[in-house]
């Protein structure tokens, strides 16, 4: 299959992460222009080593509102061409409700979810100039299941849901594209740092009975960038292993 990317623009917040520099890798491969963004200088010198100083590399710090609305406005203003845009970066800060602090909440909530709005507003303006975008977020499959101890990072990628699903509709007729894909137990540090007694025990829940690779969330984001997925807007499409079927 011939995605013809090619030159296209990308965009890819949390571009250091495990999924992140998949993504990265993966639009790399089809001939992209990509812009790496993370949230300090450090880390986007790892990347600099590993993708080369041909790409542009952006600081974006989703827990500071000022900084983040200051320098997602500066990469509109310096890249009014970005065809593609993957919000992708995310934490996490889990606790039960009744033991989870405010700044947990509010931290997770931030980044999650609110940056998505700043993002997005800043990048669409230029996309509807330009009659033509692709737009995706990367939310999770406990949006849908709910998960103990993460009331605050299922509300933000399940409200990261409901607000693609508006912002489709009203960017529906502008030749605008905006999908989510919905990862579940993805191969990265995060899964590396479970104990092999809970590693089986979500095992036992996904019928294929392993986790997903970084690769596999490209592989969608990649068909959902390309001209294949024109018909297709405002959807949740989950990578899981069959761990919940919709």
């Amino acid at each position: 299959m011939n995605f013809n990317l090619k030159d296209k623009k990308i965009l890819i917040t949390g571009a250091s992460g495990g999924i992140g520099k998949s993504l990265c890798k993966k639009f790399i491969e089809m001939d992209c222009k990509v812009i790496f963004t993370s949230s300090s200088n450090q880390k986007l010198n790892e990347l600099e080593k590993i993708f080369g100083k041909k790409f542009l590399y952006y600081v974006l710090d989703l827990s500071d509102v000022n900084s983040l609305s200051n320098s997602i406005l500066k990469i509109s203003n310096e890249n009014k061409d970005i065809d593609i845009l993957i919000n992708n970066a995310g934490i996490t800060d889990d606790n039960l409700l009744l033991r989870m602090k405010p700044n947990q909440w509010h931290k997770v909530i931030n980044i999650n979810l609110n940056s998505n709005f700043y993002i997005i507003k800043a990048i669409l303006s230029n996309m509807l100039k330009n009659k033509s975008g692709k737009i995706i977020g990367i939310t999770s499959v406990v949006a849908a299941t709910g998960n103990p101890g993460q009331s605050n990072y299922t509300a933000s990628k399940s409200g990261m849901i409901s607000m693609y699903k508006s912002i489709a509709l009203e960017v529906a007729q502008r030749n605008i594209n905006i999908n989510l894909i919905a990862p579940g137990f993805i191969t990265s540090p995060m899964t590396n740092k479970l104990t092999d007694i809970q590693k089986n025990n979500i095992m036992e829940k996904i019928p294929m009975k392993k986790f997903g690779n970084p690769e596999d969330i490209a592989n969608l984001a990649l068909f959902l960038s390309s001209d294949y997925s024109s018909y297709i807007t405002g959807q949740t499409f989950h990578v899981n292993g069959g761990m919940m079927m919709v």
